[in-house]
């Protein structure tokens, strides 16, 4: 798991949570099911189970993989329409490729993300490249679906190539634990992703027996989802593993720690850290399009059955297949 590392963390900015900030308790620990998406690539569904009202503003969020291919296995999924909402993909190994019919696209690998913003609607696909699905190897990410409030629901599409190198690399006051600002801002340091929506994505990676406690905007609520490892989350250091999410509740600082012994295919805890602040509007959410009506969910089937959320373009050094 490579994403992003660095030699020395103690070179990199510290952040703590001042001594009087309210710890957040966690409300609940969930397992997150697994399942397969388009062609065929193995899921967890992160917040399932969750009720939206702990996870607004974002939707859904599921972990690809992870998953060593062999040769000829790779997949992705189909052409698709999106309308009303921002999808992030962030890959921490392997290789995808992405095309829209709006223009954007590219190519992203270890610790890249692409944040597409559908708004209006547009038609997407992220596939592995040929080689990879030649080759084979391994594949791990993440796809995060962040909701948009009403007024932005139309608003013209939009493409973000978020680079491995940009986002800023912070670390706790004794180097334990290496922390990637991918979005958002964590105690003044932002990161390069620009969101419409009010959000904190944090990649952390904790050493056995580290812990962090950080400063979290009270307005914003806090999820975090464990990709790899084992630990505790909560002053009160409730166990977690890999594929279970902990949601927190009121207060200005989250705390989460790894387990004194790991595994040895796992050796440190991964999890992912979000916030964000409540859009509180009805959403109507069904298949590609997340909208505030049932009428406006009809509109948008309608529109991409007419053709107006675009057409495929002619592909470019892509398969067939896509996300």
């Amino acid at each position: 798991m490579p994403a992003v590392t660095v030699e020395n963390p103690l070179a990199l900015p510290r952040v703590a949570a001042p001594a009087d900030a309210v710890a957040r308790p966690v409300l609940s620990v969930t397992t997150a099911p697994s399942g397969f998406e388009g062609e065929g690539f193995p899921v967890r569904r992160a917040f399932a189970g969750i009720p939206y009202r702990h996870l607004d503003p974002f939707i859904m969020m599921d972990q690809m993989g992870e998953v060593e291919y062999a040769p000829g296995e790779p997949k992705g999924t189909p052409w698709h329409p999106h309308r009303g909402f921002e999808t992030v993909t962030y890959i921490i190994d392997g290789i995808f490729d992405h095309q829209d019919s709006h223009g954007g696209g590219g190519t992203i690998t270890n610790g890249d993300t692409q944040w597409m913003t559908a708004g209006s609607g547009l038609l997407h696909i992220e596939a592995p490249p040929e080689h990879l699905v030649v080759s084979g190897g391994l594949f791990h990410g993440l796809q995060l679906w962040v909701n948009l409030p009403a007024k932005d629901k139309m608003m013209a599409p939009r493409y973000q190539d978020i680079r491995a190198g940009s986002v800023q690399l912070l670390t706790s006051p004794d180097g334990g634990a290496l922390l990637r600002v991918i979005a958002g801002e964590l105690d003044g340091h932002k990161g390069p992703g620009i969101t419409h929506t009010p959000i904190t994505m944090i990649h952390a990676t904790l050493a056995p027996g580290a812990q962090i406690t950080l400063p979290w905007r009270e307005d914003f609520n806090g999820l975090a989802y464990v990709l790899a490892g084992r630990g505790t989350v909560g002053a009160e250091r409730r166990p977690i593993e890999l594929g279970q999410a902990a949601v927190f509740g009121a207060g200005s600082s989250l705390t989460v720690g790894a387990d004194a012994r790991q595994d040895s295919r796992t050796p440190d805890l991964e999890v992912v850290l979000l916030g964000g602040r409540p859009i509180r509007e009805p959403m109507a959410h069904y298949g590609p399009f997340v909208m505030n009506t049932r009428e406006e969910l009809q509109q948008a089937f309608e529109d991409f059955q007419t053709g107006r959320l675009g057409t495929i373009p002619a592909v470019h050094g892509m398969s067939e297949g896509g996300m």
